[in-house]
């Protein structure tokens, strides 16, 4: 059920021609209430699309109460006329609605540098609130999908309340976030500064440490609502917990259905001085694309990893280093290892383990290998 797990949300997903291929291109989240919490996390790329800017702003009083979400246009890098069409857009949802405008926020996903066909997208908007249903958050969950092949929604019960959520993302997965769209909602009874500190914690630990190609979008928005229609309100830990289960089934898809991908690396960095430095391994490991080529080739080529180790900032020393590769050690004391023929790669998932010995933090890092399939379908997105 995705975003309408919880009570008090209702949602829609519609073909509003946005798309030219007629696809799902509009979804519509509406939070019922009795209560309007809310949080968000945002790109931190200096370069923000309008929905961004604008969501951002709505957020100040950490209140929201609907979401407007599309897929098929960015609305990013479109001057002042985008960031009108993102008001006029929260306007005309408003008005269906009958809330106010400052309680709309918009998120906007797709090709970057063009503008919205604003007659559909408001048709659109207009045909989402009159089909608005608690059990349609799996077609509001397809209608934000660009490169995706599947929709991702996950859902936390919780004892007498309930953490559900959808999000996209297949390509420019990069921190931070990950470059996406989330919606998460819950009936939990809670305020916004609550709802802030959980999803800030879920995220440092989730969607941005996941890193399918170093690109980072102008887009990335995550929202968390609350309707508090459970009424109840459980302890802070326990929902920030709930929040982070969510986040991470979510973002552990995101990976799972990343562009053109065979491979689901897992970078665990243990044995760091710093968290900060098992983080900064971890991402660099997951960007090097030589390695990728490897995994890609189902090839344990071990020296890849530590020579992207060995262009960090972290504390180590090279001769102490231990990479393991689905757990046969091919690395130990910065030489030769176990016999890497002892290697199976065969598997979907791969697991990397980059032990540097220096510390006791560690970090867990996913990303995906690079395929020739990737190339292809990023040299004809925007067509």
């Amino acid at each position: 059920m995705s975003v309408t797990a919880a009570k008090g949300f209702t949602a829609a997903g519609v073909a509003a021609g946005i798309k030219q291929n007629g696809n799902p291109d509009l979804a519509l989240v509406v939070n019922n209430g009795p209560r309007s919490a809310a949080a968000g996390v945002f790109t931190s790329n200096r370069v923000q699309a309008a929905p961004v800017q604008w969501s951002r702003e709505a957020l100040t009083d950490g209140h929201v109460s609907a979401v407007v979400l599309n897929s098929g246009g960015a609305n990013a890098c479109t001057g002042p006329e985008g960031y009108q069409d993102t008001i006029t857009t929260a306007q005309r949802a408003a008005e269906l609605l009958g809330r106010g405008v400052e309680e709309i926020a918009v998120a906007s996903t797709g090709l970057i540098g063009v503008r919205l066909p604003m007659d559909k997208l408001l048709k659109g908007v207009e045909t989402a609130a009159g089909q608005l249903s608690e059990h349609s958050g799996e077609k509001a969950a397809i209608a934000i999908k660009t490169t995706d092949t599947v929709h991702k929604t996950s859902v936390y019960q919780g004892d007498g309340w309930t953490v559900g959520g959808m999000a996209k993302g297949a390509g420019m997965l990069a921190p931070g976030l990950a470059t996406m769209l989330a919606v998460i909602t819950t009936d939990a009874d809670l305020p916004s500064a609550v709802l802030g500190k959980a999803l800030r914690d879920a995220t440092r630990t989730t969607f941005d440490r996941v890193d399918s190609d170093g690109c980072m979008s102008t887009n990335d928005t995550v929202l968390l609502l609350a309707s508090g229609a459970a009424e109840v309100a459980p302890a802070e830990e326990e929902f920030a917990e709930a929040v982070r289960a969510v986040c991470a089934d979510l973002a552990r898809q995101l990976i799972g259905d990343a562009e053109g991908a065979s491979k689901d690396i897992r970078i665990e960095v243990t044995g760091a001085d710093s968290e900060t430095d098992a983080v900064e391994v971890g991402r660099t490991i997951a960007r090097n694309n030589l390695l990728k080529c490897a995994i890609h080739g189902e090839d344990p080529n071990w020296g890849r990893v530590l020579s992207a180790i060995g262009t960090t900032s972290a504390v180590f020393d090279p001769d102490r280093l231990n990479v393991a590769i689905n757990d046969v050690w091919v690395c130990k004391g910065g030489s030769v290892g176990e016999d890497r023929s002892l290697v199976d790669m065969s598997g979907r998932e791969v697991r990397i383990t980059a032990d540097l010995a220096a510390g006791t933090e560690s970090a867990v890092i996913w990303a995906n290998d690079l395929t020739a399939q990737y190339v292809h379908e990023n040299s004809e997105y925007s067509s």
